[in-house]
């Protein structure tokens, strides 16, 4: 196993990956620090777990577009805007759907890996 770093939104997280792995690791941390910065660009100041599940589920769209076979919209600025007090109430089911997102491109990753 290695250990990488990547970093999003100007924060690093230590990752662990098989070896031979890192770049591609990398590659898929650029993606989400892209995503990251689009949505903080754009709603600014906002929650570290909501980012990071609003990046999750523009990626699970992209995806679930791509398994429809329809084409996939750029850029899509959100709209949302959420009481800062909501986000607090909010944190347990944003970290379980993160999670979740987190196993589903792991999963996909592995699939697109022994293509």
């Amino acid at each position: 196993m290695s250990q990488i770093s990547i970093t999003i939104n100007s924060r690093e997280y230590p990752i662990a990956c098989e070896d031979g792995q890192e770049f591609h690791i990398m590659q898929l941390a650029d993606m989400l620090d892209e995503k990251a910065k689009q949505l903080a660009g754009d709603t600014g100041q906002i929650n570290e777990s909501l980012l990071l599940a609003m990046v999750g589920l523009l990626l699970a769209d992209e995806i679930s577009e791509l398994k429809k076979g329809a084409p996939v919209v750029e850029n899509v600025a959100p709209s949302c805007r959420i009481n800062p007090d909501d986000m607090l109430k909010l944190d347990d089911e944003i970290a379980t759907a993160v999670k979740n997102i987190d196993n589903e491109i792991k999963k996909l990753a592995k699939r697109f890996n022994s293509l």
